[in-house]
Parts: C-alpha cells; sequence; structure tokens
C-alpha cells in the first residue's frame, strides 16, 4: 500500500512539475506569435444559441493597426491604473473585498492583464481553482510580456459582440472600417460595451451606452497620449 501512495505522490508531483514547465513556455510562445484561439470561442461555439451565424469572427491583426483610440479608450474605461501597475490593482481588489463582504455585487477588480490572462489560457467560469490559475497567470505575462504585448493580446481576444472577438471583427461588425481608422467616438462605443458585449450594442448605441462613450471620452482627454512604459527606455 505505501508503494502505492508513494508511486501516487511521485506521479503527481511529475505532472504538476510539467504542467508548470509548460505553461512558462506556452507564455513565452505567446509573447512573439498570435493567439489563435481562446477557450471562450470553443465554449461559446459549442454553446446553443438562437443567432443564424455558425462559428465567430476573429481576425488578429497588430497592434500597429489598432487604432490609439481604442487603446486608450479601454484603458479609460476597464483598468486606468494599466500602465502603472503589475498585473493587479490592489486598491480595487480591496474595494471587491470589502463590498463583498457587506452583500453587494462583486464588481471592478479586474485588470486588462487579469482579463488578459483569463481569455487566453483559462476558462470563463468562476471559481476560486480558475481565480488562483488566473492570479499565476497575470504574474507570468506581466512577468515575460510588455505592457503594448499584453495590451495587443487583450484587444485581439476579448469578445466585443456576439460571437465578434477582437478589435478587428468588432470594427468591422460595428462600423464597417477596420480597427485602424477607428474615431474616438467609435473607439469609446466599442469600450463603453465591453462589461456586457452581448447586452448593449456599439452602433446604433443606446442612451446609457452614449452616456457612458461621453464619459470615457472625458477620461481620454484627462489622461493624454498614451505611451507604453517600455517606449520610455
Amino acid at each position: 500500500m505505501l508503494r502505492y501512495i508513494k508511486r501516487f505522490f511521485k506521479f503527481t508531483f511529475k505532472a504538476l512539475f510539467w504542467l508548470f514547465l509548460f505553461s512558462i513556455f506556452i507564455v513565452v510562445i505567446f509573447k512573439w506569435i498570435p493567439v489563435p484561439i481562446t477557450p471562450l470561442m470553443v465554449i461559446k461555439n459549442f454553446e446553443k444559441s438562437d443567432e443564424k451565424e455558425d462559428g465567430w469572427k476573429h481576425d488578429w491583426v497588430a497592434i500597429e493597426h489598432i487604432s490609439k483610440h481604442l487603446q486608450l479608450a479601454v484603458i479609460c474605461s476597464e483598468d486606468q491604473l494599466f500602465l502603472k501597475h503589475h498585473g493587479y490593482d490592489i486598491k480595487a481588489i480591496e474595494k471587491a473585498y470589502e463590498d463583498n463582504k457587506k452583500g453587494k455585487r462583486l464588481k471592478g477588480a479586474s485588470t486588462i492583464s487579469q482579463q488578459t490572462a483569463k481569455n487566453v489560457f483559462l476558462w470563463p467560469e468562476r471559481s476560486w481553482l480558475r481565480k488562483g490559475l488566473e492570479t499565476y497567470f497575470t504574474f507570468l505575462i506581466e512577468l515575460i510580456w510588455s505592457k503594448e504585448r499584453i495590451m495587443e493580446v487583450y484587444l485581439n481576444s476579448i469578445e466585443m459582440g456576439p460571437r465578434i472577438y477582437g478589435a478587428e471583427a468588432a470594427s468591422q461588425y460595428w462600423f464597417n472600417k477596420p480597427a485602424s481608422q477607428l474615431t474616438k467616438q467609435e473607439a469609446a462605443a466599442i469600450a463603453a460595451i465591453l462589461p456586457s458585449p452581448l447586452k448593449y450594442r456599439a452602433n446604433p448605441a443606446s442612451t446609457y451606452i452614449e452616456r457612458r462613450k461621453t464619459w470615457i471620452i472625458n477620461q481620454m482627454q484627462n489622461l493624454g497620449e498614451l505611451k507604453y512604459p517600455e517606449e520610455n527606455d
């Protein structure tokens, strides 16, 4: 019996060790190559839907072909400390924790880096295991990727409409133009629907989305020109 227990722990240790090495390997690989598919795309594709379209729309483009307006708009909308933190917004996490203790709905604690880690490497279901792995992968991408690369992967991976993934597909879907040509108003409209891209429309925008657009544009003006930390080196 003792021999089998030792074998079990030995097998488990080896499996965890190789998974650890593989996680580092895949993060290093995705530092350089496009992310072709995410778990969310696959899961959503197998879900029953009333939509007529099959599959999903996802066209990877380099960050140079994504409007700086959209890059700045999602920072203003989703994570205004993105360029300053190391993957985690501690104050937002503490606030979310306090709100959760008071029985309020948990929101606002995930940074762009955390969302990127979740979208690319993990599944969408909420659990302590997934949250722990999200923390681990967030640490890895912040360590291995640049902020610009995190933004590039984020904007090419997130859902921005019904089975619409990434900035290029979203730009074509909502405004019938490439992502590189998005105006400030159009970029703000796409950023405004990101909390619930299946509930809201970027175009035509509802009164609520119009208000969010106005707020995001004001934040964009306050933050000024977008410049990644590595551009200052």
